[in-house]
Formats: structure tokens, sequence, C-alpha cells
């Protein structure tokens, strides 16, 4: 892939989904790898199999991207406000908006990927919508196909629409379904791509889907 040209027109981008284990993390690689982008978990739970951070940068290959060290990590895999209770850790959103600030630069596009679905605690009273409004940031939303995804989907659209979170589209990840086209009439938000079932995903098949999906969420991004 050649060098992208970080312009002053770098963006930010959110990357949340309607559940946990759908495929946040490899779509965050390609996002990361389409825009030549920088790459920021705030909060990873769960350490025993690496971080997310960690799998991101071996499969990110494009050579401008950078890998932000995450404000909180956490020892169990769990929703962060429990996972914060047993490491006996606070966690608040000024802490995250303040490393925001610290890493983001107006000239490179950064992703930031959350944890779980769209409405994890992240403290006792504080949720993801919380955050995401306070950076102030669009989201990208995965979704993956299994009974019950159409509800989830709708869910999450409802929530963001109700927050007045702007939204760039949807990533569909996993086998298609013809109600990808459905979830995406009903919620009124974009489709930016999809990722296939794959046997082995690699920075070659990072590689790929970011070619495919670089065209739209560029237009996306204005």
């Amino acid at each position: 892939m050649p060098k992208l040209n970080h312009t002053l027109e770098g963006k930010a981008i959110f990357v949340t989904g309607i559940g946990t284990g759908i495929g946040k993390t490899v779509s965050a690689a390609i996002l990361t790898e389409a825009l030549g982008a920088d790459y920021w978990k705030p909060i990873q739970a769960g350490t025993e199999e690496g971080t997310d951070t960690e799998r991101v940068r071996s499969l990110v290959s494009n050579g401008n991207s950078r890998f932000h060290e995450e404000c909180y990590t956490l020892t169990i895999p769990a929703s962060p406000h429990l996972a914060a209770r047993i490491d006996n850790v606070k966690v608040t959103l000024q802490a995250i908006r303040s490393a925001f600030d610290n890493i983001r630069t107006p000239e490179r596009h950064l992703v930031v990927e959350g944890a779980g679905g769209l409405m994890v605690p992240l403290n006792e009273s504080d949720f993801f919508p919380d955050l995401i409004k306070m950076l102030g940031i669009p989201v990208v939303v995965v979704a993956s196909q299994y009974l019950g995804n159409i509800n989830h989907s709708l869910m999450t659209a409802e929530c963001l629409k109700n927050r007045q979170i702007p939204v760039l589209g949807w990533i569909f990840n996993g086998t298609y379904h013809v109600n990808e086209e459905d979830i995406i009439r009903w919620s009124g938000f974009e489709k930016i791509g999809r990722i296939e079932e794959e046997e082995e995903i690699s920075p070659r098949v990072i590689k790929h889907y970011a070619e495919k999906i670089r065209p739209r969420l560029l237009e996306l991004l204005g």
C-alpha cells in the first residue's frame, strides 16, 4: 500500500459493535490499514491472551500507523466497570479525554476501539456513549450474523440516534445474510463494507479488505 499523505483533515473514528466477539478488533485493524491511521484502545479488559493493541499492531503493515498505550489495562476479561472494581481502579471519562487530547493530532487519522457492545458500563455511572459524546467523534458500528442480530443492531442504532452521535456506517462481519440490507434500510446508516468468513486473519487479509473499503470510507469521511 502506498503511504498516505496525512493532512490537516485527519479524522478520528470510534469503533463500536452490537455485542462482544463480533469482529471489532479485526474491523479496527482494517480501518487503521485503510487510512494509515493511528490506533488506540483506551480500555483493555483482560490481558491473559494479549491485548487488542498487540493484535492490531501485528495485523497492520502500512508503515505509517502508530499504536498508543491504553489508558486503562485491566486484568479480568469483563465489563470495564467490573474489571476495574476487581483491580481497585477508578475509570473516569476525564482521564480518557485527557489521554485522547495528548495523542490526538489534527493531521493524522485515529481509530479508537471500544470494548464489548455500545452500552457497556465504564464505571458506576458512565457508558461508552458518554465517552463517545465527550470525544466528539463519529462511530463505525460492527455487526455479525447470528440469531438476534437484527434486534441488537437496531437497538444499537436507536441508542446512537437518541444520543445524537454521528455514525459513519456499518461494517458487517461473517457470512452474508439478506437481513444486512434490512438493517441498513431500517437504521438509515450507510454500509462501509463487509468482511467474509476467513480461515485465517493475517496482514495480507487485512490489507485486502483495507483496499476494498478505502474508497467508500474516504467518501463517508468527506
